[in-house]
This record gives C-alpha cells, sequence and structure tokens, in this order.
C-alpha cells in the first residue's frame, strides 16, 4: 500500500488512495485534495491550493482576495477599487471619464466635465455651452443655442436677426423694416400715419397729409388749409383764418367788412362810412371841411 509510506507521499491536507496493492503495481496511488474532492493526481501530490493575487492581477492601487485559494476555484478572486468599485476575476475599472468617448457626450462648443469618474458613476458628466458658460446640463448636451429668428418673430417684409442665439439672451433679436425702422424684441412698427389719429391733429377745415409714414419719421405730417391750399403747415394747425376787422381797423363810426378772413389776403378788409365812403384796407375819410384847409380857399 504505497499511501503507508511516512510520510504520506500525498503530504497533508490531501487524502491518498492506493487502488491496487498488488507488489507489482506502483505509483497508481492517488492523491485527492481534501479542500476540492475534485482535484486528484495519481503518483504523486495534487495541486490544491493556488491563491491568485500572488501574481498580482489586479495591479497598482487595487486590493485583491481569493478567497478560496484552490485550483478548483481559478477566477474567484476579486480586485477592489480605492472608491469601492469592485471586480470578479480581473482588475477593475476604478475610473472612467465619460467626457473622454469620443465623439464628446456633449457634442460642438461645448465643454465637458465629469466630476466623478469612478466607473460606477456614470451620467453625472456636466455639459457647459461655451458661448455662454452659465448654461449647463447634466448627462447630455446643454441646450446653448435658440435662434429666435427661427419662429419669424418680425413677420412679413422685415429682416430678422438674433446676434447671440443663446437661452440666456431671449429677446435681443431685431426687426428691421425696408424703410430702416428697427426694434428690438419685438416686430417694429415700419409705419405710422400721423393723419390718421382721432381727432385730426389738423383740427377741422384742414386736410392732413403724412409724406413719410415710416415709424421714426415722426412731426412732418403736414396742414393744409381747405379754403385755400396754398396755406400750409407742418407738424400742426395751419393758421388759416384771420379777421382782420377783430382789431377794429377803421375806427368808431365806420363798419369793417373783411370778405376772406384768409392769412394770404391780408389787406382786403373795407372800411365804410356811414354817408356811403368805402376805403380798402384802412380807415375811410367819411367827412372833409373844404374851408379848413389853409390858406383858405376863399382867400383873406
Amino acid at each position: 500500500d504505497e499511501c503507508a509510506a511516512m510520510p504520506a507521499p500525498c503530504g497533508n491536507g490531501q487524502t491518498c488512495e492506493d487502488p491496487d496493492k498488488a507488489s507489482n503495481k506502483l505509483h497508481d496511488f492517488v492523491c485527492t485534495c481534501d479542500s476540492d474532492m475534485s482535484i486528484k493526481k495519481v503518483d504523486g501530490p495534487a495541486t490544491c491550493d493556488k491563491d491568485e493575487c500572488s501574481s498580482n492581477p489586479c495591479g497598482m492601487g487595487q486590493t485583491c482576495n481569493d478567497p478560496m485559494k484552490t485550483v478548483g476555484s481559478i477566477g474567484d478572486f476579486t480586485c477592489e477599487c480605492a472608491n469601492g468599485v469592485k471586480t470578479t476575476g480581473a482588475a477593475a475599472v476604478c475610473e472612467n471619464d465619460e467626457c473622454a468617448a469620443m465623439p464628446s457626450p456633449c457634442g460642438a462648443n461645448q465643454m465637458c466635465e465629469d466630476p466623478n469618474k469612478a466607473a460606477d458613476k456614470l451620467h453625472d458628466f456636466v455639459c457647459t455651452c461655451n458661448s455662454d458658460m452659465s448654461i449647463k446640463k447634466v448627462d447630455g448636451p446643454a441646450t446653448c443655442d435658440k435662434d429666435e429668428c427661427s419662429s419669424n418673430p418680425c413677420g412679413m417684409g422685415q429682416t430678422c436677426n438674433d446676434p447671440t442665439q443663446t437661452v440666456n439672451s431671449i429677446g435681443d433679436f431685431t426687426c428691421t423694416c425696408a424703410n430702416g425702422v428697427v426694434a428690438t424684441g419685438a416686430a417694429a412698427i415700419c409705419e405710422t400715419d400721423e393723419c390718421a389719429a382721432m381727432p385730426s391733429p389738423c383740427g377741422a377745415d384742414q386736410t392732413c397729409t403724412d409724406p413719410n409714414k415710416a415709424a421714426d419719421k415722426l412731426h412732418d405730417f403736414e396742414c393744409a388749409c381747405n379754403s385755400d391750399m396754398s396755406i400750409k403747415k407742418v407738424d400742426g394747425p395751419a393758421t388759416c383764418d384771420k379777421d382782420e376787422c377783430s382789431s377794429n381797423p377803421c375806427g368808431m363810426g365806420q363798419t369793417c367788412n373783411d370778405p376772406t378772413k384768409s392769412v394770404n389776403s391780408i389787406g382786403d378788409f373795407t372800411c365804410e362810412c356811414a354817408n356811403g365812403v368805402k376805403a380798402t384796407g384802412a380807415a375811410a375819410t367819411c367827412e372833409m371841411d373844404e374851408c379848413a384847409v389853409m390858406p383858405s380857399p376863399c382867400g383873406a
């Protein structure tokens, strides 16, 4: 019985069995690991134990642990990172910089930052707009750009321009009319007819004309007298009527008459005496005492 030899041919921690104890049947004994009965070897000790950590499979900075240390449990060792990330049977991926991916998860014109690169800390990367560093988003591209002109806020016939196109500059678009009128943040008022105001800026009995209805061309409307279209005034009612008799130019005892009462007919008033004597543009000479002249028309 080869297993009866001392010391035991299998050594400690193994069971020896000699299936054929005939004297001419040597080197057929079997050694079986007590720790794993499936591990056997004929004619010598089996290799029962194997500390997989002895070969430093985890590398620097990781803790290796082989709980079984048997050749029947190869691959059960664990590698654990300082941040707690653990992998079985291979070195752990302690860090995973999500921003290192190609293409960048933030896309073009954005800065990517991964604050925690632990392999089990995914989806925490931050995307920041290069155009406006205050605009950020976690786990995906930020919405940096917004072209306000895309919704046609100015309407037909106006040119829209959004100089910044960022979500933090809403309302900075401009609308420009064909005549050059510009408004910021809203459609421009390209035309405004000052004569359309109620009541009319010219008042009654005058015709109002606005030659340039551009919104930035105000105070250019013109008032023309209906009684005399040659009488005009810009940016306010014209002085159409003037009753020259109102200042009593004829004096006491004479009748004054201004037939046109227009500022373009100054001097057409008449003064008429009770005896019918009439003068235009001045008081009439109603009486004349011929004897009052000097020298006397009768002589000395």
